[in-house]
């Protein structure tokens, strides 16, 4: 072979080889240790179904997952970390309803966008959350809850899991349709707030069911009624607040999912997105989170994006209607 042959040869089966690493890569992901970071501390709701996911995805890929809480800033720390991190895929975050659709109506100056920085993976779950009361609150149910904030208005307070949450857009869904006036206190996570609920520090609060219905389930709180449409299995004697408080049309869901940064190769993302779908799929592990009230909810990548489109545009409106601001 001539040398000016066997420089192109060279160069062809360089250039072959380039095209095919990035695929050669795809294929091995994950070929090392991935890591979750969770925007609230141990023991919430996203702590608790990240472990349910990674032990599982730990075991199909052979490699180590690291689920790492990194909660404050109502999302902010974590996604920061996040998006320091290469767009490989062994870097992902947690994302809720709040930091991945409520944050970017409540923020003026929110360092990350949802959508254009983040690429959606798959949701894990759909939560409820649940109102409940300190048992020395004299109401029983919540129709009784609002008639005694109505005569004692900013006397009771709410807790919930930060500012800009979930639970916090709920609370203020609720005291708009309800007609009263509740004070708002916010922690650093849903385990604090029921913490502190539970101890009788404040009367009332409004949390993910994962952490809530335990301490209902052991008299430690009463429970009023659940923020989705319909009663969830894991507790259908709890009704729904749109009926229980007779609000028609009252619904505020708590959602799950798991994102990359964007930029993230495609081939990764669906690989990711069909491992995690096919967790949630296991009976085992769907039947674990349903008896703690989540409800398994996989999803390809496109379908997650239309999903948290949606969900953008329907907080959007409660937060200008409410006037919440983070900043």
């Amino acid at each position: 072979m001539s040398p000016k042959s066997r420089l192109a040869y060279l160069f062809v089966a360089g250039a072959f080889l380039a095209c095919m690493a990035p695929q050669a890569a795809a294929q091995a992901y994950p070929a090392k240790s991935v890591r979750m970071v969770v925007p609230f501390p141990p023991a919430s709701g996203a702590d608790i179904l990240a472990r349910a996911v990674a032990a599982k995805l730990a075991e199909r890929s052979g490699q180590q997952v690291l689920v790492d809480p990194r909660p404050g800033g109502s999302g902010i720390i974590a996604a920061e970390i996040v998006l320091k991190a290469p767009a490989d895929g062994y870097t992902l975050m947690v994302g809720t309803s709040s930091t991945h659709a409520i944050s970017v109506s409540t923020s003026r100056n929110l360092p990350y966008h949802p959508v254009r920085d983040f690429t959606p993976v798959s949701m894990i779950a759909v939560v409820p959350m649940l109102m409940t009361v300190h048992p020395s609150l004299p109401v029983t149910n919540a129709k009784e809850v609002i008639a005694f904030a109505r005569a004692r208005p900013g006397q009771i307070a709410f807790a919930t899991a930060g500012v800009g949450t979930t639970g916090h857009l709920a609370g203020e869904l609720f005291k708009s349709m309800a007609g009263v006036d509740i004070l708002h206190v916010a922690y650093r996570g849903s385990p604090q707030a029921l913490i502190e609920t539970v101890a009788g520090q404040v009367s009332m609060a409004i949390s993910p069911m994962l952490t809530s219905l335990p301490h209902a389930r052991a008299g430690k709180l009463r429970p009023l009624g659940v923020t989705t449409p319909r009663a969830s299995p894991t507790a259908p004697d709890v009704p729904p607040l749109a009926v229980a408080a007779g609000l028609p049309g009252y619904e505020a869901t708590l959602w799950y999912g798991l994102f990359a940064r964007a930029g993230t190769p495609r081939e990764n993302v669906a690989r990711l997105s069909a491992e995690v779908v096919a967790i949630l799929g296991l009976n085992d592990v769907a039947e674990s989170l349903r008896k703690q009230g989540a409800e398994p909810e996989g999803m390809t990548p496109d379908q997650f994006a239309a999903y948290q489109k949606s969900e953008i545009e329907k907080w959007a409106k409660v937060v200008k209607a409410s006037g919440i601001t983070v900043d």
